[in-house]
């Protein structure tokens, strides 16, 4: 179950970033020299071990490192943290 939860992440994943995990890579010419890059932010909000837990599936699965994160910040509310990250992705 935890592989086809993983096979089915990374394949969304690498739809939504334009990579193929799965295929060795080949030399290809891109259809654009120069793919239009533009800014995206992730926002979790959740409880400290809900936001920290899914820091780290996402850091399992390919998608972000640990380390992109901004550390854990209060939102105000009890029991509640939020993290950020910003990222460049792909647009075709």
């Amino acid at each position: 179950m935890m592989a086809q939860l993983l096979n089915f992440a990374q394949s969304q994943l690498a739809q939504f970033l334009g990579k193929d995990f799965n295929s060795p890579k080949r030399n290809q010419i891109p259809e654009q020299p120069f793919p239009h890059r533009e800014p995206i932010k992730h926002l979790l909000i959740g409880s400290p071990k809900a936001v920290t837990s899914t820091i780290h599936y996402l850091q399992v699965i390919g998608y972000a490192s640990v380390g992109d994160w901004s550390p854990l910040l209060p939102t105000g509310n009890p029991d509640e943290v939020m993290s950020i990250l910003s990222r460049q992705i792909s647009m075709q």
